[in-house]
């Protein structure tokens, strides 16, 4: 049942990227279990179809072996990808080999480069992880511009930011003060690995070949996040900062509001709150806590109040507020690709 939902879930998203995006490049993952890839990656016939197209598959990496040529699960049929083709920048030595290994038992998207019948008559097919990377960094990423938004996928988390996948095992980087308006301790309060998620590409550099993106531009701004409450409520909230002077209550990822201080309660706790006043001209929303307590925070899918398009300026703030906070997105670095 499980596996079955796996398949529903990668073949929605499949067919959003076909619906939304003027793309085929996508997030490993994303194609491992839809129909149309099970049906090519399975069969001898449809690998030589797919050598012959150019056509992008995946399949799971199942063993690295001692000189780090990857085995890919193909069924019937052995799929190699030798060391050099595992990932752009391996051959020059500006990737490191754990880009390889820590692909072991995860997805892989690649290109059929030859289908061969061995001497025991064992069909085996080479495969190329980094010609099927070259052709999405040359037909989509480098034509991705800053406040382009895109679907990227969580690769790993570290206190500084989010990793995520934004097509074929191109990596770029959330900082943890672009995640949410809403201040975090670290990534993992707000995401998982593995997770699909929207993000908005914020930087683009040359020289050191980074694509940074943002992602709370997405998660809607002040008014429309206050829009859900009202004085006289009572929500459900996350404890995200204690200080002398009040606690810091999450009502969303981009809404959080300040209660008196109380004792003997720590950042990362659920909380009950009423919700006192609400105002808007001074970006504010006092709250009184009713009641505090430890549990387990799971990071779930997000209200995004955009989730398509461009972005070349966006306002947090609410018109006639004296402190005006925004994202401006400016053209004005050239695009590379950092590989993982």
């Amino acid at each position: 049942m499980k596996e079955r939902m796996l398949i529903i879930m990668n073949e929605s998203y499949y067919n959003h990227y076909n619906n939304f995006n003027n793309h085929s490049y996508y997030p490993e993952g994303i194609l491992v279990t839809t129909t149309e890839n099970s049906d090519y990656a399975s069969d001898p016939v449809y690998l030589e179809k797919a050598m012959l197209s150019g056509k992008i598959l995946e399949s799971r990496a199942v063993l690295c072996d001692s000189n780090h040529n990857l085995t890919v699960d193909l069924g019937t049929v052995k799929g190699i990808i030798p060391r050099e083709e595992a990932a752009l920048g391996i051959s020059d030595g500006s990737v490191r080999d754990i880009a390889i290994i820590t692909r072991v038992n995860k997805p892989v998207a690649f290109k059929v480069m030859k289908v061969f019948k061995e001497k025991n008559g064992e069909i085996t097919a080479w495969l190329s992880r980094a010609e099927a990377q070259r052709e999405c960094v040359e037909n989509y990423i480098s034509k991705l511009k800053t406040g382009d938004i895109i679907d990227a996928k969580v690769t790993h988390l570290e206190p500084f930011g989010c990793f995520a996948d934004i097509g074929c095992g191109i990596i770029a980087m959330i900082p943890i003060d672009s995640i949410s308006v809403s201040r975090i301790m670290h990534p993992k309060d707000r995401f998982y690995p593995g997770q699909f998620i929207k993000a908005v590409v914020k930087d683009i550099d040359r020289e050191s070949g980074k694509i940074t993106l943002s992602h709370k531009e997405l998660l809607g701004t002040w008014e429309e996040n206050a829009a859900h409450f009202q004085m006289g409520m009572t929500a459900s909230g996350i404890i995200r900062s204690v200080e002398d002077y009040g606690v810091f209550v999450e009502l969303a990822p981009n809404l959080a509001g300040l209660a008196e201080f109380k004792e003997e309660i720590h950042p990362g706790q659920h909380t009950a709150v009423f919700i006192k006043s609400i105002i808007p001209d001074k970006m504010k929303i006092k709250l009184i806590i009713i009641d505090c307590f430890d549990g387990e925070f799971s990071a779930g899918r997000f209200n995004y109040y955009i989730d398509r398009g461009h972005l070349d300026r966006w306002v947090y703030s609410p018109s006639g507020c004296g402190k005006v906070v925004e994202s401006v997105f400016s053209e004005n670095k050239e695009l590379k690709a950092v590989v993982h």
